[in-house]
C-alpha cells in the first residue's frame, strides 16, 4: 500500500496544452494529474484524471508532461493545501 509520502513522490502532473476535441473533458492551460501508463506511452498517448475525475487516454500531443521533480513540488504544496 502507498503511503502519503509516497504518493507525494510519485506524483505526476500534466499541463494540458490543447483539449483536442474534448472540450467538456479538459481545460487547457489546466494541471491534471497523470498516471503512469507504459503501454499507452508507446503508442504516444497520456493516461490523465480528466474533469469527469475518471482517467482516460489522451493524445500525448496535447499535454506538456512535467519533470519529477516539479511535480514532486507540486505534490507537495497541494498536499499542504488541503
Amino acid at each position: 500500500m502507498m503511503n502519503d509520502r509516497d504518493s507525494i513522490t510519485t506524483a505526476r502532473f500534466a499541463l494540458c496544452l490543447r483539449d483536442g476535441g474534448y472540450p467538456a473533458s479538459l481545460e487547457p492551460r489546466k494541471l491534471y494529474d497523470a498516471l503512469p501508463d507504459p503501454a499507452a506511452e508507446r503508442r504516444g498517448m497520456i493516461r490523465v484524471v480528466d474533469e469527469s475525475g475518471e482517467d482516460y487516454l489522451f493524445p500525448r500531443s496535447g499535454f506538456l508532461e512535467l519533470p519529477p521533480e516539479l511535480s514532486a513540488a507540486i505534490g507537495r504544496a497541494l498536499r499542504r493545501a488541503s
